[in-house]
Formats: structure tokens, C-alpha cells, sequence
């Protein structure tokens, strides 16, 4: 089984390239995140023609997260329990935004997270965001417990560089979002409450990375960082048997500026 992630920056814009990246990497379920549409208009006959269901949640041209298969599409679930709520706007009441979606794949697990960015280290965002990820930690600690033998993945755009070598120059970092001690902190956590890493052992550091932003010539001048995770439990982290970081997929005309991560998994 092949499993990719990939946060697309906007589906309608790339939905012939993703096709075209399942085909070339024989993807069996793929994670998106920042769809930017609604679920009436997600491309999903692009995909349904190449064999993959489809799930998907979204509520506007902000956020929006899928899930697509062509091993099954099962208890397909639409955030997590605790999940915090979040206000666009003064005044409005909070909602839960299109940030998390669970489905079962050929019985694994797969949940598809757009972790909120935390914009900068005063902003109210931040906090949100570590409230997000807690509601996450509890959650899938729960998942484990009630039935640890089941594999589960959780994969996507975490938004947090958690090691020094997941960013080009620390420096330039120094008073910024994503490598912030609490939110380093808030990813560990995930990880001890049971989810490893199961990229990093096949694509070390340093140099690895993706996301590069679009200014500044950033991804010519190897100017990255890697948030995009594929965090899996033991159950799943066994299987495991490579993994990789498509970097090519970040170049040319209409590039995502995220690249997407695959995982190869034993039967």
C-alpha cells in the first residue's frame, strides 16, 4: 500500500497535476490539505475517473482537507472529538473550521490535518493552534487506547518545524511561529502519546524539507522547511517499509509551494 500527503494550495488550481502525481507514484490513498473550495466544488470526477473515492470537507476558499482512495473509503468522520472552534471575525461566533478528516483505507486509519498556522508569537492564533493540537493529542491517545492494534496515520501540513535541521537558518526563525518551544513542545507530545515519525529515518536531515515559500527564491536557493509529517502508530509504524519527500514536485509552472511525502507500507 502507498500513502501520500500533500497540501496542495488549492485543488481546482492543481487537480490535473495531482492526478498525474497518483498515476506516476501508483498512490493508493492520498491526504490533501488547503483544498480552498467547498465540498460542491471539489474535482472529484478528475479522480473518481483514475479508481479513487473521494472525501472531502470544506466550507470556502480558506482551509479544506480530503481524503482519496482507490482501497476503500470508510467511517469517513469530519473533525475529531474536543477539536477547538475559531472566529474569522469580531463579533462571530466560533466554528469549527475544515481542518481534520478521518477515513478508513484497507483498514488503516488515515487522518488527513491542516494544523492552523499560529501567524506569529502574539497572536491569538497561536494559542488556537496549540488548543488544536492538544484537542489532537488527547484524541489520538484515545484512538490508541481503545484499540491499539489498528493502524493509524496521522498525516498533513502541521505547521511546526519541530527540529533545528527543519529549517534552512535557524536565525531567521529566531522570533517566529513553527519553531517555537511550545509548539515544538505540542508536537513531541503526539509523539510520545504513541505516533512516530516514519519519514525521517528514510529522508534525514539536514537539507530536507517540504515547503519552500514562493518569494524570495526560496526553493533555487534551497531555502526550506519540513512541517508536512506523516506521524504513524506502532501498528502502523511497523509497516513502514520507505519513504520519501517528492522534491521535484515543487518545481515548474503552477508548483504547489508544499511538496508531497509517500510512505510505502507491507501488506
Amino acid at each position: 500500500m502507498r500513502l501520500a500527503t500533500w497540501n496542495v494550495n488549492s485543488i481546482r488550481t492543481r487537480a490535473d497535476r495531482v492526478a498525474a502525481f497518483l498515476q506516476r507514484h501508483d498512490v493508493d490513498v492520498l491526504a490533501l490539505q488547503e483544498t480552498k473550495c467547498r465540498d460542491d466544488q471539489f474535482p472529484e470526477m478528475v479522480f473518481s475517473a483514475l479508481g479513487y473515492e473521494v472525501a472531502h470537507v470544506g466550507h470556502s476558499q480558506w482551509n479544506g482537507v480530503a481524503v482519496l482512495s482507490r482501497v476503500g473509503l470508510d467511517d469517513v468522520q469530519v473533525g475529531f472529538p474536543g477539536m477547538p472552534s475559531w472566529s474569522a471575525k469580531e463579533g462571530q461566533e466560533p466554528a469549527p473550521e475544515a481542518r481534520a478528516l478521518g477515513a478508513t483505507c484497507a483498514g488503516v486509519r488515515v487522518w488527513s490535518l491542516y494544523v492552523p498556522n499560529g501567524r506569529t508569537l502574539a497572536d491569538p492564533h497561536l494559542q488556537y493552534k496549540l488548543e488544536w493540537l492538544s484537542a489532537l493529542r488527547s484524541s489520538a491517545a484515545g484512538w490508541l487506547a481503545d484499540d491499539p492494534s489498528t493502524p493509524v496515520a496521522l498525516v498533513g501540513d502541521w505547521n511546526i518545524a519541530p527540529q533545528d535541521d527543519d529549517v534552512w537558518d535557524m536565525s531567521v526563525f529566531a522570533h517566529s511561529t513553527h519553531v517555537s518551544d511550545p509548539e515544538r513542545a505540542a508536537f513531541r507530545s503526539v509523539v510520545d502519546a504513541g505516533f512516530a515519525d516514519v519519514v525521517r529515518p528514510h529522508a534525514p536531515g539536514p537539507g530536507v524539507y517540504t515547503y519552500w515559500d514562493y518569494t524570495q527564491l526560496r526553493f533555487p536557493r534551497r531555502e526550506g522547511m519540513r512541517i508536512d509529517f506523516v506521524l504513524g502508530s506502532s501498528a502502523f509504524a511497523g509497516r513502514v517499509t520507505n519513504a520519501l519527500i517528492d522534491r521535484e514536485e515543487r518545481k515548474g509552472k503552477g508548483a504547489s509551494d508544499h511538496a508531497p511525502v509517500v510512505v510505502e507500507l507491507a501488506d
